[in-house]
């Protein structure tokens, strides 16, 4: 008899955290994904269905920041509220995960509307007997965080990237969490709600601390020398401090697109030919392909590998997709101008021999093939229709 799916639905599954976690469990057979849409908050039907769906409710959706505070605080307290009734309307009691944050500590109406939000679901788990779980989320930071939003390590990412003029404000050390990390504790909160003896405590606060510190100058200092080093010279810097290589993994998401592909100086002397591929200050991989016009290799992504793909004799296509997006980007790179793309984290991507003769193809990867760990995921670039 097969085993039944962990049913679970996350408000603001579009937001930064929410894409990431909803991207994350996707890759799990054990879990189906409940889809919402900020929608349903305006229609309780929907908003009830969606409840009843659910054998837990990841609350994420939040406004963090509009002109007026009161309208952070109603509208924070008006979601968690209706969650509420619908579980009440329907007699049903998911666990509830919800996503609080240090900011409720201080004293202003966004963490205000947390702490409030967080005691509400409380006293609906005590009065209906659901299981309800609050994480106090320190400040979060990866891939695709929105600048000027949700954290400094992102306004600095778009703006580095871009050689933007940067200001330090205020030169303090700051507390934070990677995206993944987060993510592997949504996680386990997830099914350790399952598989926990439901009698124990139905209410847990859970306080995340920040386990990377670090000043905002020497954030700075890190991404500008990625950029110097990185997109100026193609280097790739050292990887084996976990806090850098999340750093670095979160940089290379704000790299315009535009900035591919990179030409490479191609040395010719009576010999022939040479091109440097890559120059690298951490461990990996290298390898090259062969293929035969009009075969295509690849269509898969990688949450947390660095590579590179580079075309050094033939004609060649390269597709990269966003996960949860349908934007293609296309690339072409000829060999008599020997040029690389490089692969972000969460696109899956793909190459295709698109000339008459054979392409040649060198590729590099920060951390050698494992097949009990692969990191590698299979999906289409271009979605079967």
């Amino acid at each position: 008899m097969e085993k039944q799916k962990l049913k679970i639905g996350i408000t603001g599954q579009a937001g930064f955290v929410g894409y990431h976690l909803y991207t994350t469990l996707s890759l799990d057979e054990q879990i189906e994904l409940i889809n919402f849409e900020r929608s349903y908050f305006d229609d309780s039907e929907k908003l009830e269905d969606f409840v009843t769906s659910c054998d837990t409710i990841v609350h994420l959706a939040a406004m963090n920041r509009h002109d007026d505070p009161n309208v952070i605080y109603q509208t924070n307290i008006g979601l968690v509220k209706k969650i509420i009734a619908a579980c009440e309307s329907q007699k049903v009691t998911p666990h509830i995960i919800f996503s609080s944050s240090s900011q409720e500590l201080k004293d202003n109406l966004y963490g205000k509307s947390k702490k409030e939000g967080k005691e509400l679901f409380m006293e609906w788990s005590k009065s209906n007997g659901g299981r309800f779980t609050s994480l106090t989320i320190p400040n979060v930071f990866g891939p695709f965080g929105k600048p000027n939003y949700n954290s400094v390590v992102a306004t600095f990412c778009h703006k580095v990237s871009r050689d933007e003029e940067t200001k330090i404000i205020n030169d303090g050390e700051v507390g934070l969490i990677y995206i993944n990390e987060l993510v592997e504790i949504f996680v386990h909160t997830i099914f350790n709600g399952i598989n926990e003896d439901k009698s124990n405590k139905i209410s847990t606060e859970v306080f995340i601390p920040p386990n990377h510190h670090v000043k905002v100058s020497e954030l700075l200092r890190l991404l500008k020398k990625y950029r110097e080093d990185y997109m100026e010279d193609g280097v790739f810097p050292n990887l084996e401090n976990q806090f850098e290589k999340a750093l670095f993994n979160t940089f290379r998401c704000y790299v315009p697109s535009s900035h591919y592909p990179v030409k490479y100086t191609k040395h010719v002397d009576p010999r022939g030919s040479f091109v440097e591929i890559a120059r690298t200050q951490t461990s990996g991989q290298f390898s090259f392909s062969t293929t035969v016009p009009g075969i295509t290799r690849g269509n898969h992504f990688h949450t947390r590998k660095a590579e590179r793909f580079a075309v050094i004799q033939g004609k060649a296509r390269i597709q990269l997709r966003k996960i949860g997006s349908d934007e293609i980007i296309n690339y072409t790179l000829d060999g008599n101008e020997p040029s690389y793309v490089d692969m972000p984290i969460w696109y899956t991507h793909n190459i295709t021999n698109i000339g008459d003769n054979e392409l040649i193809t060198l590729f590099w990867i920060n951390e050698p093939y494992n097949p009990e760990d692969a990191d590698t995921y299979f999906q289409d670039v271009e979605p079967l229709t």
